[in-house]
């Protein structure tokens, strides 16, 4: 494969500076995915586009992602349903008695995305619907919310061993002959979560920020004064972006909203999820279960609900084509070598007592620049663990800077599925979300920079 060495970091640089320029995340992701195969046919615009054209064809093909764009669907149409159905209203009149004002709301989200341990998806979506009704009559800005709803995403996937992530990791770890004689997967896994120091960090800085024992700066601290201010919740840009803010208040006026139309779907979902590893059953169960709740209830007619299926899937019609582009990046990455060229550039030269923290910095910038968090994890353990066992360094630590590094990127990447996601939910824009949020991620992964450092020639 053809490595296109600095070049490769082009597209990249070209999406952020759009980003936060223009503030339009497709615009941003669309020109950086052209710019890419530009450079891939190394100039010729013809080649380009039918590079690109190529990579669109060969990505709506592939298993990995139907099976995303399936699961997002299913969850728009799953999210309608709960909010047609009043269920949505219901749990937020129920969390509205025990979360009295606006730190409480806060923290409350924050606690709800540590419940959602199974899946980053799952977490991602309910959370942010569940809850952004409350915090907007607590004037929370619909940016501090994304933050919050992203940072227990990934992250908490990732320091709780029964998830989706812990099992895919784990599998990494024996695929890389990690795991010792006599030592299982989980057990091993369990040894190295207090090492995912990123994942702790990012976790614990939420309720920090929210009761402003570390004061907010930045971007985000001009929106939520905008929010405490004016009331306005949105941005400028979010609030262009959606189609329509509807007065659920209003809606429902007169109706019996109950909250266990939100929770039973939403808890077999979860239950489902840990119990068959696959999320994908447990949303058709959940769809299932809110058909046998719902009609007989008389909250809509048969009709309806599966109108407000296809309402759901044409909702995250959007996000669907974002995550198509999205994937088209990542496949132009690797057709330039990006990661090739970073992980052979930064490896070369380390020492025992700064693998650790090599290995945070280096997949933590790939998995940023790359969109790639799975794929990347799954390219760098057989790399990294054989290099801990010849330089010596602790292998655990080392596991914990892989894991902590592709937190990073999910936590931070304006494509990464997370993010988007996670916008979707919240109703802000991804470019929006990394303006406001970049620099309070920031944070936590410059003490994780220390810490592995301090870890690394502690335990080399």
């Amino acid at each position: 494969m053809e490595t296109f060495g600095l070049l490769s970091l082009i597209p990249v640089a070209i999406i952020v500076i759009l980003a936060l320029w223009t503030k339009d995340t497709f615009i941003s992701i669309l020109i950086g995915v052209l710019s890419a195969f530009l450079i891939i046919a190394h100039g010729n615009p013809l080649n380009a586009f039918n590079g690109f054209v190529d990579s669109l064809y060969t990505t709506l093909c592939a298993d990995g992602t139907v099976w995303v764009l399936l699961l997002c669907g299913l969850f728009g149409s799953l999210i309608k349903l709960l909010q047609e159905s009043g269920g949505v209203l219901g749990f937020t009149h129920l969390a509205q008695k025990v979360l009295k004002g606006r730190k409480s709301s806060m923290i409350g989200a924050w606690i709800l995305g540590i419940i959602v341990f199974v899946d980053d998806y799952l977490n991602c979506l309910a959370v942010g619907a569940a809850v952004r009704d409350i915090t907007d009559k607590n004037k929370v800005s619909r940016e501090m919310l994304a933050y919050i709803v992203n940072s227990t995403g990934v992250t908490v996937c990732a320091i709780i061993p029964f998830t989706t992530w812990s099992a895919y990791m784990g599998g990494l770890m024996k695929k890389s002959g990690m795991i010792e004689e006599g030592s299982s997967v989980l057990s091993t896994y369990i040894d190295t979560i207090p090492f995912v120091l990123y994942g702790w960090l990012a976790v614990i800085f939420v309720p920090l920020f929210c009761l402003k024992i570390v004061p907010l700066f930045g971007p985000m601290k001009k929106a939520e004064k905008r929010a405490l201010e004016t009331g306005e919740v949105f941005s400028k840009e979010a609030k262009e972006a959606l189609v329509e803010l509807p007065d659920e208040e209003t809606k429902f006026e007169g109706k019996s909203c109950r909250a266990i139309n939100f929770l039973a779907p939403i808890i077999l979902v979860a239950i489902l999820t840990i119990t068959t590893e696959d999320i994908l059953i447990g949303l058709f169960a959940g769809i299932g279960l809110s058909f046998v709740m719902y009609i007989p209830q008389r909250l809509m007619s048969v009709k309806k609900f599966f109108n407000y299926i296809l309402d759901g899937l044409v909702d995250m019609f959007p996000l669907l084509i974002l995550i198509i582009v999205s994937y088209c990046l990542i496949d132009a990455n690797d057709q330039m070598g990006l990661i090739d060229f970073v992980t052979g550039a930064a490896l070369d030269t380390v020492t025992p007592a700064l693998l650790p923290v090599t290995i945070f910095v280096v997949i933590g910038l790939l998995s940023f620049a790359a969109g790639s968090f799975w794929g990347l994890a799954a390219i760098a353990f057989p790399i990294v663990v054989p290099l801990a066992d010849a330089l010596g360094s602790n292998p655990l630590l080392c596991a914990g800077a892989l894991i902590s590094a592709v937190c990073f990127g999910g936590h931070i990447c304006i494509y990464s599925d997370t993010v988007i996601l996670t916008a979707a939910s919240t109703q802000t824009t991804p470019a929006e979300y990394f303006r406001t949020s970049g620099p309070l991620v920031a944070v936590p992964a410059i003490l994780a920079v220390i810490l592995f450092t301090v870890f690394g020639f502690i335990m080399s």
